[in-house]
């Protein structure tokens, strides 16, 4: 049997869906001492109560018995990509497989994105384009985003950290955001998955430290760009508003 941890809402007082955290990446060990791992960003982010947090460091071989263990799921950023060959990820596709043929909902972020992509017949790489770092303008569907989460006309600003994207989405994704970096930064599988290039669940201060722990694969223009960018207000709130709702959806 594989181990689980466990989060549990402190002062909770009523039922809570219980939200399966797949950790498929890990903050860098230079930021732990400041800056909380990958699962815990998004306890931090969606809020202490609002789940019955279930954690599974998926990266590490670790997953879930059943899909039973969990009412939703949510798969994390990485620095590994989807398309290289490690021993979890095969695992991981199916286990997406099978949480996408049971209703249940599920979100993904960066690389959780852009491996439900793969899984489900999309073509992720390395885009020869170049990085995307930093605070970034996403244009969104208002219909599956809301009014309430779009800063400007039809646009939201979020933080970005990533060469690679998704090409081409599988057939039955549709596109609901892009920028004008990423063509393919938003996608929406039948209103039960819901996946994202950006982070939400990073700030400035961890970006900040990111682009320090990462700064000899990034080009010096990229980092320079994305330091300059990070002045201006993200909007994390309104976006861990969309996840809160979106995973709380009853399956079908």
């Amino acid at each position: 049997m594989n181990a689980t941890t466990t989060m549990t809402p402190s002062n909770h007082t009523g039922p809570a869906k219980r939200l399966g955290i797949l950790q498929a990446g890990r903050s860098p060990e230079e930021l732990l001492n400041d800056h909380q791992d990958y699962n815990r960003m998004f306890v931090d982010l969606l809020g202490e109560d609002a789940f019955d947090y279930r954690h599974w460091p998926v990266l590490d071989g670790e997953f879930p018995d059943s899909l039973d263990e969990a009412d939703a799921w949510l798969i994390t950023g990485s620095r590994f990509g989807a398309y290289e060959d490690h021993a979890w990820i095969p695992p991981l596709e199916n286990l997406i497989r099978q949480i996408h043929a049971s209703g249940k909902p599920m979100v993904g972020i960066c690389f959780g994105h852009q491996i439900i992509a793969q899984a489900l017949g999309g073509k992720v790489e390395k885009f020869s384009g170049g990085w995307s770092v930093g605070r970034v303008e996403y244009q969104l569907d208002e219909a599956v985003f809301g009014r309430s989460a779009l800063s400007g006309d039809d646009s939201a600003a979020l933080l970005a950290f990533h060469q690679d994207q998704v090409i081409e989405p599988p057939s039955e994704a549709r596109n609901v955001g892009s920028s004008a970096f990423c063509k393919h930064a938003a996608l929406i599988y039948d209103d039960r998955i819901l996946t994202l290039q950006p982070h939400p669940e990073f700030n400035r201060d961890f970006i900040e430290g990111l682009l320090m722990a990462r700064a000899e694969i990034l080009p010096e223009d990229v980092k320079q760009r994305a330091e300059q960018s990070l002045d201006k207000p993200v909007d994390r709130d309104s976006m861990a508003n969309v996840m809160r709702r979106f995973l709380n959806r009853d399956e079908r």
